[in-house]
């Protein structure tokens, strides 16, 4: 049992440039058992808020001891980390650290949680949009930096009227005082014992931060990527599928391991772990990362590619993906037959929700598991489709829609399986600008949007899926609806059919158009939604293959030699 600290902490104070700085150049550590970062784009925007504000940001906890050289990974940061005798580990405020160090640094712009910048004209701070500059818009790390800055007017000089509020910006950002706590104490267990106290009051750990805290391992080893934020972080950069949440990615790691992804975590890579538990016993903790992070990643691209499910948030239901891990993990590489085998079942799966065991997705999660054997994928998949082996369900409910539910995802995915295309270019949207426009947000609301605004439709339709579009981006002229937009063909539609073809990618048919010129709303939805069903069951139905038999790839059939059958073949 602890005994508490042999040294009281001393207070001090950095100011946010010396704290950056410090970042960068690798003294500024995470210890193993900390969480893994946590905060959206909105946690760093109110932090750099209050800071412009002159609020009070919270103190730190930082553990001085030595730290070996080390590939250091801060949040997206990669970092050369020389040894040091004296690194600074971050017990307490590793999100504020992080989201400083990020937001500041000069080549973390394709992070959307950090890349932001400051609307010098509206002065608050806003995301910053890849590949647009406006002169009263500044990049923090632009901001941050004096030069760059004074570069910055030199190169805008029709913003020189902002320089003033600028320089004042800069000096608040790189002075901002930010107190903390030195603690000197050789014992790791009495920092866990502190970060447990900090972290604990009021809000439980999840299970995948236990996981980490149990087998983080010793602090001289070189295991930046053994962290479930990390796999999250390359998987989103590689496949543009969004932030997989950790207790997903942890749970996809364990099924890998072994079926019951809910076991005893604290002996999981012990020699004495229960038998039958384990799929690959003897395997140790940086091998279990690496091939559920890449069996993991197989099973987003079978998402993706096969499942037409191009983001996470467009799944509907996170089990599904951990089931599909453990597929993946165990045979990367599926016959054509299986992967469309498997296909059906998850589609189907969708469709039934956790009713496949009794409303439970633990239930579910558990069964779906237990049903993949490391010793067959044909087995494998024809047990997976026993499960859903019912009949089919009604269709989702197009009449309420809200894309935090399972049944709007699916409606999402029918839409996005359509290839939607920019109202205001005709070009197809990509997996890149649905991401970009999620960005960290834990639904796709942000690239769903109304067609007239919901104060002008009736009540009874104003929950219908039938007034949405998926449309991730879209430049149009100011205080036009959609609706408004969709009635009027824009200057490059020279040909008919070229728009044409941009309006059916979201549902709208050309004989609607009357009803959007004439502001018949109401019977514009009725005709849309009419449309959006028709499509939706032609998607279920090459998705889920109801009336298809399950028959396995024919070189797994079992053809049982005949009774009697004489040396010459006849009977």
């Amino acid at each position: 049992m602890s005994t508490g600290l042999d040294n009281r902490p001393s207070a001090t104070t950095y100011e946010v440039e010396r704290l950056v700085q410090m970042a960068w150049k690798g003294q500024i550590r995470v210890p193993h058992f900390q969480r893994g970062f946590r905060w959206g784009r909105e946690d760093v925007v109110r932090l750099f808020d209050s800071i412009n504000r002159g609020y009070p940001v919270g103190s730190l906890l930082l553990w001085v001891r030595r730290a070996g050289a080390q590939h250091l990974a801060l949040g997206p940061l990669k970092i050369e980390a020389d040894e040091m005798e004296e690194a600074l580990w971050v017990v307490d405020g590793q999100q504020r650290v992080i989201s400083l160090a990020s937001a500041l640094h000069p080549q973390v712009g394709q992070d959307p949680r950090f890349a932001l910048a400051y609307n010098l004209r509206d002065d608050k701070f806003i995301p910053l949009k890849p590949g647009v500059t406006e002169p009263h818009i500044i990049p923090l790390p632009v901001l941050f930096d004096l030069p760059r800055l004074l570069q910055w007017f030199s190169e805008f000089p029709e913003a020189a009227e902002y320089q003033e509020q600028a320089y004042r910006l800069t000096t608040v950002l790189r002075q901002h005082p930010v107190p903390a706590y030195l603690v000197k104490e050789e014992n790791p267990e009495v920092l866990r014992d502190i970060f447990d106290r900090m972290n604990s009051y009021g809000k439980r750990l999840s299970r995948a931060e236990i996981f980490t805290a149990l087998h983080a391992g010793d602090e001289s080893e070189d295991t930046p990527n053994l962290r479930f934020g990390a796999i999250s972080a390359e998987i989103d950069q590689r496949r543009a599928f969004g932030r997989i949440d950790e207790d997903t990615v942890n749970a996809a790691i364990l099924a890998r391991r072994g079926p019951d992804v809910y076991r005893e975590i604290r002996s999981e890579f012990s020699t004495h772990s229960r038998r039958g538990t384990i799929d690959f016993p003897g395997e140790d903790r940086e091998t279990a990362f690496q091939a559920g992070e890449k069996a993991l990643l197989l099973a987003v691209e079978f998402l993706q590619q096969d499942a037409e499910i191009p983001h996470f948030t467009l799944l509907p239901y996170r089990y599904l993906l951990v089931v599909l891990t453990r597929v993946f993990g165990h045979f990367p590489n599926p016959d054509a037959t299986n992967r469309r085998l498997l296909r059906r079942w998850l589609w189907r799966a969708a469709r039934l929700g956790p009713e496949v065991s009794r409303g439970s997705t633990t239930g579910a999660v558990r069964q779906l598991c237990g049903k993949v054997r490391p010793d067959s994928l044909t087995g494998s998949v024809q047990d997976l489709l026993k499960t859903v082996a019912r009949d089919e369900p009604p269709l989702p409910d197009v009449r309420r829609f809200r894309t935090n539910e399972a049944a709007a995802k699916i409606v999402l995915c029918s839409w996005w399986a359509l290839k939607p295309r920019d109202p205001s270019s005709a070009e197809p949207f990509d997996t890149g600008q649905l991401a970009e426009a999620i960005a960290d947000q834990s639904t796709v609301a942000d690239a769903v949007r109304y067609i007239f605004a919901p104060g002008t439709v009736p009540d009874s339709q104003r929950s219908w899926a039938a007034n949405r579009l998926l449309v991730p981006t879209m430049t149009r002229e100011e205080g036009k609806t959609i609706g408004e937009v969709l009635a009027t063909p824009p200057l490059f539609a020279d040909e008919d059919d070229e728009w044409e073809a941009t309006l059916r990618s979201h549902l709208v048919m050309p004989g609607d158009l009357p009803l959007l010129r004439d502001g018949r709303i109401s019977d514009f939805l009725e005709r849309r939604q009419e449309t959006l069903l028709l499509h939706l069951e032609d998607f279920l139905d090459q998705m889920c293959e109801w009336d298809f038999e399950d028959t396995p790839p024919i070189n797994d059939l079992v053809i049982e030699d005949l009774a009697d059958e004489g040396d010459d073949g006849t009977l």
